[in-house]
């Protein structure tokens, strides 16, 4: 049945489907983290109960969202062994150290502090729970870097050396390999992404419980937070966005070429083609709707500035153009929709309005969403961009392949689609399931082992219970 198929075809679509479920829970679990470091350090600072009940409300959800990434970023590991075997042998060398510091740091940071967050409110003191809370933040900020450390590198490679084999081994410092030419852009642009991811979920969940009750001071201090951070932070993702976009420009220029839809080159300016439809067959556009020269403007900073087109590339260097085209659309309409709330809540705010707009916190609802979009489009531009490569303009897709026939792939690929869907709609269906309960006053956290015997090793359940420090008389509400 599935000999027809193109095995590496097949292996390309497996990884996009399994790192697209994956990218959304880090997306989401990045920002949450530094989310609730915040809610927990506006508590310890003023005492108002309501940054406690918030915390504990987001804390839940959290636990369910950070498992969920846990578990859909196992397989990504076993993927390159088994799909990927060539690229793992050529660029273990390089890549291997820095995933194991990824390990070594971030996963061992979260590992060490993240059962005192969930779990140890009434077990330790409130400062060192908030520095777990905190610990659990960076952790997750460290995953990032080095995640995108590698990423970066397979997109714009430095520092290494190849060996007579073939294998690609760090050259004199990893530092050239580690902080590549793009790598600073690409953490500023994902990690800023993800705060604006779960700024938006915040703002959606707050905005649906002020439409029921818009006095319900939890909600607004939600929706309140929110629209802060889309209206403060979203400028500063569409301005890091244009200096990555340089950056790519300089270093992966048919990425870009391939983003704009420039089939042809301009030598006196460039325009901006808005929407269209790539023909990559008759290289060109159809209906393309356009601004003359203003790509030239927004790339080159000057209107008559000349741009290469894909007409200078071989047909076999080019990435797919509609994807990539589109994708890009996707990602910066959502950008700018999320600038516009931003604005739109900065007035209401202005006018003393920002709880009673009904149509505010609709549009905030529908905005909920489409952080996790934005973030699946945009690493769709990067990795659909940078093909036919995996190693930029080094090693080929086609190259770094598993020698696997196209039955054993699709086999696992279907086993994927019907777990991934089947797990993970559950644990989706349950988080949406806790956003649709309102928080309220002396919220509960994640259950811990105060509903029943304490039983640690050398500590009897009386003593246990005696020392508990805690947080019992906030929650009395007397903090």
């Amino acid at each position: 049945m599935f000999e027809s198929f193109d095995a590496i075809l097949l292996a390309r679509i497996q990884f996009a489907f399994t790192i697209s479920f994956h990218f959304i829970f880090p997306a989401f679990s990045i920002g949450l983290a530094s989310y609730l470091a915040v809610l927990e350090g506006l508590w310890l600072k003023t005492g108002k109960q309501l940054y406690m009940d918030l915390f504990k409300y987001w804390l839940k959800i959290f636990a369910v969202a950070f498992a969920m990434g846990v578990v859909s970023g196992i397989v990504m590991s076993y993927q390159f062994g088994t799909n990927w075997s060539v690229f793992s042998d050529k660029a273990g060398p390089v890549i291997g150290p820095l995933m194991a510091y990824e390990v070594l740091t971030a996963f061992f940071l979260e590992a060490g502090f993240l059962g005192v967050m969930l779990f140890g409110m009434n077990r330790v003191g409130k400062n060192l729970h908030f520095t777990a809370t905190v610990m659990v933040a960076l952790g997750t900020f460290i995953s990032a870097f080095w995640i995108l450390s590698v990423n970066s590198w397979m997109q714009t490679p430095v520092g290494h050396e190849i060996a007579p084999n073939g294998q690609f081994v760090p050259g004199e410092s990893w530092w050239a390999i580690v902080f590549n030419p793009s790598f600073p852009y690409r953490l500023v642009h994902t990690v800023t992404a993800a705060y604006l991811t779960t700024a938006f979920v915040v703002g959606g969940v707050g905005a649906w419980h002020l439409l029921k009750d818009k006095a319900n001071p939890h909600a607004r201090k939600m929706f309140s937070m929110a629209m802060w951070m889309a209206a403060l932070v979203a400028p500063v993702q569409i301005f890091a966005g244009d200096l990555h976009g340089l950056n790519t420009l300089e270093h992966q220029p048919v990425k870009v070429m391939a983003m704009e839809g420039h089939y042809d080159s301009h030598p006196d300016g460039a325009p901006l083609i808005l929407f269209g439809i790539p023909n990559s067959a008759e290289k060109r556009v159809d209906y393309a709707i356009e601004i003359p020269k203003l790509s030239s403007l927004i790339l080159k900073h000057d209107l008559n500035a000349p741009l290469a087109g894909l007409d200078t590339i071989p047909d076999a260097d080019e990435p797919p153009v509609g994807i990539v085209f589109w994708s890009f659309r996707i990602m910066v309409g959502i950008g700018f929709a999320m600038l516009a709330i931003g604005l739109w809540s900065l007035l209401a705010r202005f006018r003393k309005k920002l709880y009673d707009w009904p149509w505010l916190h609709r549009a905030a609802i529908v905005m909920g969403p489409t952080g996790f979009v934005a973030v699946i489009a945009g690493w769709i531009t990067t990795e659909v961009g940078r093909q036919p490569y995996t190693i930029y303009g080094l090693l080929r897709t086609a190259d770094s392949a598993s020698p696997l026939a196209a039955p054993a792939v699709a086999a696992s690929l279907v086993a994927f689609v019907i777990v991934y869907f089947a797990v993970f709609s559950v644990g989706t269906w349950y988080i949406l399931r806790m956003m649709k309960t309102a928080p309220h006053a002396h919220e509960k956290g994640v259950k811990s082992t105060e509903t029943g015997p304490v039983r640690t090793a050398g500590i009897t359940p009386g003593l246990a219970q005696k020392n508990a420090p805690a947080f019992d008389a906030d929650e009395k509400g007397e903090a």
